[in-house]
């Protein structure tokens, strides 16, 4: 394998594979089928505990659930659902202890004034368990006008188990929202902005300290946490612009996390660590968020990426990490999916694609054992 290039080979297959009578099985004993409609923001594909992998996808009318059957499958159970009406938005974020948290952006009509919405909260706490009941968590907005205006949430757990809900508030500034030491949620704070759009980035470091990334009109916003736990600060501004709900981050390096995202004039992906240079990516995406995950690949330190191209089509790409500059080459895998495809390291390690097809479906390949990165055919779960 060359890693001076930062290339690896990326081997996508186009050939359908039907899934096997295990998970045909499984299928016909779960609950009834439902198409899924969109994909949550956040990690929508997760590793257990058990080294069992989760997905999650969202209808208008709730949550959809697939589960390894065993680590490593290639059986899976679901989709399992799970109603919540109004649900307009869902983040997905797992803490270090496996637990999955579900933060929404609820919307609910009454007469003929502005919708009432609220941010909604649930939990899983293990591979293919119960979701616990919604809770809310309010809003921010006593005014109704405004309150109608409150954006999409997103999330991050840090290494303690606490969950920090962040959103942009009607005025366009940030929001937050935390457990406190105890469990119990301390009070909305505003953490300022102007101008913030929507499709916020949070990452919790291994340390705990947790950052946020936000794209503004003329400008990027940046808070970071000096310590686990502690309060944010507000870093300078940098000169740069996000196409809206295309961020996300990655952690590449010990409290030190590079920032992906569209270029609003060329439409091209763009890596960014603060303090440094924007590094073109290339790519089209379609105005999803990309998907990033840190694996190992033949012993070396790795970046993945996959995004939906402008016709649908999931690409993919990986090289040694923060080796951007040593150019990115993307593949295309031969799958089409919705929303933004996801990725994750199975309970054997291996790297898995996972997307939602046109069909409603959750679609799967999984990483084979030749060199570099080459993925078996998608197999329709």
């Amino acid at each position: 394998m060359r890693t001076g290039s930062g290339r690896l080979a990326v081997r996508g297959r186009t050939r359908a594979v039907v899934g096997t009578e295990e998970a045909s099985a499984a299928r016909q004993a779960g609950t009834p089928r439902h198409a899924a409609q969109y994909t949550p923001s956040g990690r929508w594909l997760v590793l257990g505990k058990d080294g069992r992998l989760t997905a999650y996808a969202r209808t208008d009318a709730g949550l959809l659930r697939w589960t390894e059957l065993r680590p490593g499958g290639p059986a899976w159970t679901g989709p399992d659902f799970f109603p919540i009406p109004g649900l307009t938005h869902l983040s997905v974020a797992q803490g270090a202890d496996g637990y999955v948290h579900f933060l929404g952006r609820r919307e609910v009509r009454k007469g003929d004034g502005p919708p009432v919405v609220d941010v909604v909260h649930a939990i899983q706490y293990q591979s293919g368990r119960p979701v616990t009941e919604w809770r809310s968590l309010g809003n921010p907005h006593q005014d109704p006008e405004k309150a109608a205006r409150f954006g999409v949430p997103v999330a991050a757990v840090s290494a303690s188990g606490r969950v920090y809900v962040f959103a942009r508030n009607a005025g366009g500034g940030v929001m937050l929202r935390r457990e406190s030491p105890t469990g119990k949620w301390e009070a909305w704070r505003d953490l300022n902005g102007n101008r913030v759009r929507d499709g916020l980035a949070a990452v919790a470091h291994a340390s705990g300290r947790i950052e946020l990334l936000a794209g503004g009109e003329q400008n990027v916003m940046w808070w970071r946490q000096s310590q686990a736990d502690g309060d944010f600060g507000r870093e300078p501004n940098i000169p740069l612009r996000v196409a809206p709900g295309t961020a996300t981050v990655l952690e590449t390096g010990p409290d030190r996390a590079t920032y992906f995202w569209a270029d609003p004039q060329d439409g091209g992906l763009l890596a960014h660590r603060p303090g440094g240079s924007p590094i073109p990516l290339g790519g089209a995406p379609a105005g999803d968020p990309v998907t990033a995950l840190r694996a190992v690949l033949d012993g070396y330190d790795c970046t993945v990426l996959a995004h939906r191209d402008l016709d649908a089509h999931v690409m993919l790409a990986a090289y040694g990490t923060e080796n951007e500059q040593a150019g990115v080459r993307w593949s295309p895998t031969g799958q089409h999916c919705v929303g933004a495809p996801a990725l994750a390291l199975d309970g054997h390690g291996r790297v898995v694609l996972a997307t939602l097809g046109h069909d409603g479906a959750l679609h799967v390949s999984r990483q084979t054992g030749e060199p570099g990165l080459s993925l078996a055919p998608s197999m329709r779960v």
